[in-house]
Parts: structure tokens; sequence; C-alpha cells
């Protein structure tokens, strides 16, 4: 048993490809520059000084992580699995939620990709950027939509974890258009005809982890309070 699992590990690990190139070292360089940019230093600060945050953090890391290992390869380069980003988001906000994904990004792209150089690529395209937009969107639905806790949990939670699976597909796939992976019709008709297949059940997902720590845990949410919403 322990030499069939011993020889399973090293198959994974022999199938990985190692290769580094000029483009995932300015992928780096732009990933860097990115967090640097978006820095939550402030959220770094109170995480240093919360025991209880810290273990939360680690906890939401880890579940997001095997979240994405149930994952479904269709090609190289093409996999579908949920994201759990919304929640992220509003469980850290939108700066610590790109750093916390850091993890998964880098477990799935050395287990799942087999390419862990493409890390940045997919930090990038797939993670940074949808999250960027689900934060976009929470914000216009904050500054534009009566605080309701109704509107909270169907528009920040349920509807912008549809647009999230909507961005990291779409961002994802123009990025192997761009590097001429697939073409685009052949990404059209394998990969994003698939966005209402995840799409829904993703903003499900979200909803109700967003609806059991509003009733349960509210104190678990970045901005959310029952003075706001109720």
């Amino acid at each position: 048993m322990g030499g069939g699992m011993t020889e399973f590990l090293l198959q994974r690990l022999s199938d990985i490809d190692w290769h580094l190139g000029g483009a995932q070292l300015l992928a780096m360089l732009l990933l860097l520059v990115w967090l640097w940019a978006i820095w939550p230093s402030t959220d770094i600060k109170a995480l240093i000084n919360d025991k209880a945050l810290q273990s939360r953090l680690l906890l939401t890391a880890f579940a997001i992580n095997g979240l994405w290992l149930l994952d479904a390869s269709i090609t190289d380069g093409i996999h579908l699995h949920f994201l759990g980003l919304v929640t992220l988001m509003l469980m850290f906000g939108w700066r610590m939620a790109t750093v916390i994904a850091l993890l998964p990004v880098l477990f799935f792209t050395t287990f799942i990709l087999q390419q862990p150089f493409d890390f940045a690529f997919y930090a990038l395209v797939a993670i940074a950027l949808p999250l960027f937009l689900c934060y976009a969107v929470y914000s216009k639905v904050y500054q534009h939509l009566p605080h309701h806790l109704f509107i909270y949990i169907f528009c920040a939670a349920f509807i912008n974890g549809l647009l999230s699976m909507v961005f990291h597909m779409g961002a994802w796939s123009a990025w192997l258009w761009l590097s001429g992976d697939y073409p685009w019709d052949y990404l059209v008709d394998n990969y994003l005809l698939l966005i209402p297949l995840l799409g829904f059940p993703e903003a499900l997902l979200n909803g109700m982890a967003v609806t059991i720590m509003v009733v349960y845990r509210p104190q678990w949410l970045y901005d959310y309070s029952d003075r706001h919403y109720f």
C-alpha cells in the first residue's frame, strides 16, 4: 500500500512541467506590482493581533483550496471548479481575499494545471481580476440599492457569485485565446457554453454560505452590520 502511494505521488510529480520562461517571469513581476498596489496593510496588522481571525483565515483558505481541487478537466488549461471568491471577499475584503487566494492558486497550478510557473498568470487573470470586478459590483450595489438584508444576500452574494464565474471563465478564456492555446470557437463551444452549468451552483454556494454567516456569525463578515441592513 505504501509503495503504491509513493509511486503514485512520484508519478504525479513527474507529470509537472517545471519550465520557466520569460512570459512567466513577466507575469510574476506584474503580480508583484498588483499586490504592492492593493496591499491590505491595515488588514494585515489586524490579522497579526487577532488569533481567532488567523484561525478563521487558514480554515477558509484550506476550504477554498479543497473546493478548487474538486476539479473536472476538459483539456490542458481548461478546468472546471467552483470558486468561493465572493464568500472570501465578503469575509475578508477584496484586497485581503486576493492575498488569501494565492495559496489555493499555488496548489491548483501545481497539482491540477501541473504548470506551477503559470501561478502568476492564473492569479492575475482568473482570480485577481474577477475579485476586483466582483468588488466593483458589490460597491455599486451598496451605493445605489437600499441597505436591506435581502439586497445584501441576493445581490452582493448570490448574483455576485454568478458573476464571479462569468468573470473567471470569461477572463481565462480570453487569456487562452490571446496566448494562442485555443481558437475562440473552441473555447465558446467547449468552455464558455458551460457558464450556466457552473454559474448558478456557484451563486447558490455563495448565497447559502453568506446567509448562514448573517444568521449565526455576522461578525465573520468584513463590513456587514445589523445596524445597516435591518
